[in-house]
């Protein structure tokens, strides 16, 4: 069996991302792109902080998950508590629900992304989980689902507490997950307004605390935090041409402070950078068989891979195919057959499996001795 390695295409991109290039005041921070998942800039990722009202994602993310899997609706009603009330009455950020009132889980989500209502947060948690308590064990259960091996929440909104911390780096993969996996519920994110149309008063609206939503037309998310221990922080992203970047920053000194830095991060990425996309399904992708129906299968990837590259150098980049020859006559369809390999010059060096899109199928018997005889002869 002959290992070969086939250059597909050789087009011309970029050199590694250089992540030195960006400075930032905030004392922790991270920068994504969230197609590739590749992080372009990273300043103390790890170091514990106090999530504050970022927390909310998280038991936002709670709501969206029995959403989704229909175990929750929108219109459904949670009773309000004292405690819950007592929120607003303690000077916490509230969207001024009222006790014994029952208020659906959509204005509770938007009363909790929109408004950072404290109050809100306590309803829904104790409308789903009983218990503030119960809700927090949910929480981190899902954070430990998805990767946040540095993060604990030890309650629904973020005030102040020794057990409610995280990292940058793990609000980013909570911030990924919430984009990914809720499309259509995290539209509520990118809204600017909410009109509490409360019982017993008048109307309430507050704005967004999100001010990048205002100052640029391409972020649609995500949330802003603020407790003195930790500073200003702020998650936030930005949507551009079907690229998405996303941002978080702690550790700051204002809110006009961590909108600059925020937005001066996400826009040094889409400027500085570009994205590759290899499609799962590429024409270039397929291998020659032997003794088979058709003489050649054609490849797949798992799925569209993203690689994210700086502009500031140009560099050849070569993407090759490599395979074992000949292919045997047992193959089925999601077998892999191969790796795509890309590299440059700067050691890049990426190796994806190739897999076959469908299942081997033989000529017969007496074409598969007249080939036989044939590579005897002429090789």
């Amino acid at each position: 069996m002959k290992k070969i390695t086939i250059l597909l295409i050789s087009f011309f991109l970029i050199q590694a991302y250089n992540a030195n290039a960006l400075i930032t005041s905030a004392k922790q921070a991270i920068l994504m792109d969230v197609n590739s998942g590749q992080v372009l800039f990273k300043k103390n990722e790890n170091e514990k902080i106090s999530p504050a009202s970022i927390t909310k994602v998280m038991t936002s993310i709670i709501a969206f998950d029995l959403i989704k899997s229909g175990e929750l609706k929108l219109n459904e009603k949670f009773l309000v508590s004292n405690k819950a009330w007592r929120m607003a009455k303690q000077g916490y950020s509230s969207m001024f629900i009222v006790p014994n009132d029952r208020i659906t889980v959509l204005n509770l989500l938007k009363g909790i992304i929109i408004a950072s209502g404290n109050d809100a947060c306590i309803a829904l948690a104790e409308g789903i989980a009983g218990s503030e308590a119960a809700f927090a064990s949910m929480m981190n259960d899902k954070a430990k689902s998805i990767g946040m091996t540095n993060t604990n929440f030890s309650n629904s909104s973020g005030i102040y507490s020794e057990d409610n911390y995280s990292t940058v780096s793990d609000i980013s993969l909570m911030s990924v997950y919430l984009i990914k996996e809720f499309p259509e519920l995290y539209k509520m994110y990118a809204e600017r307004t909410f009109t509490w149309d409360r019982t017993g008063g008048n109307p309430i609206t507050q704005s967004n605390r999100n001010t990048l939503l205002y100052k640029n037309s391409k972020v649609d998310g995500i949330k802003t935090g603020h407790l003195n221990d930790s500073g200003y922080s702020l998650a936030a992203t930005m949507l551009v041409n079907n690229r998405r970047i996303l941002s978080v920053v702690s550790g700051t000194n204002s809110q006009k402070e961590r909108a600059k830095e925020s937005l001066k991060l996400l826009n040094h990425a889409i400027i500085t950078t570009e994205l590759l996309l290899v499609k799962k399904e590429n024409p270039l992708f397929s291998i020659n068989t032997w003794n088979g129906k058709k003489s050649s299968i054609k490849l797949e990837l798992e799925k569209d891979l993203y690689i994210t590259y700086s502009k500031r150098r140009s560099r050849d980049i070569k993407m090759y195919l490599e395979v074992s020859e000949p292919i045997k006559d047992h193959f089925k369809a999601s077998d892999q057959l191969g790796v795509l390999r890309i590299k440059d010059k700067n050691g890049l060096d990426i190796k994806q499996p190739l897999f076959a899109t469908e299942d081997f199928k033989k000529i017969n018997f007496i074409k598969r001795f007249f080939n036989s005889i044939g590579f005897l002869v002429w090789g």
